[in-house]
């Protein structure tokens, strides 16, 4: 199975890193930020770096988008998994087309309200997970997994 790992810098890219035991035998990649965490983090993973800033700005989500394009046409990942944020929403919609799997993880500071990246990709994850059974009041799909991270 090959899964893209994919999530903006810092907190969203640590929650997916702690899910080491699910993706460290599979084959994958990661989309993240060119930013010294990432690099960090990251080192010897296989990794595109994607356009930032990236919440509510139009000119990086066009980017994002084709780059979505670019890496998923070449890549073809079986799965996509994201905790968020913005650039994961081009993934999602452009993975769909080419038949990926997604799995969305709703950040766990989000007890009640949620975010706009996951409102974004709700309709279009195979699986969106919450960690509050409050949130399933906001995404009635969603499975309750409380804090996984």
């Amino acid at each position: 199975m090959k899964i893209c790992l994919v999530g903006s810098s810092g907190g969203h890219l640590s929650h997916l890193y702690s899910l080491e035991p699910l993706w460290s035998k599979e084959d994958r990649f990661w989309v993240t930020f060119d930013k010294e965490d990432a690099r960090s983090i990251l080192k010897g993973e296989r990794t595109y770096h994607c356009f930032f800033p990236t919440n509510r700005n139009v000119k990086n989500l066009i980017r994002n988008t084709l780059l979505a394009l670019k890496v998923l046409y070449h890549e073809r990942p079986d799965l996509i998994i994201s905790s968020g944020a913005a650039v994961a929403v081009p993934f999602f919609y452009i993975g769909k087309l080419f038949g990926s799997k997604t799995v969305y993880i709703e950040v766990f500071d989000r007890m009640d309200a949620p975010t706009l990246t996951g409102k974004l990709v709700y309709h279009v994850s195979d699986l969106f997970i919450v960690q509050w059974e409050e949130m399933k009041k906001v995404y009635p799909k969603a499975i309750n997994l409380g804090g996984i991270f």
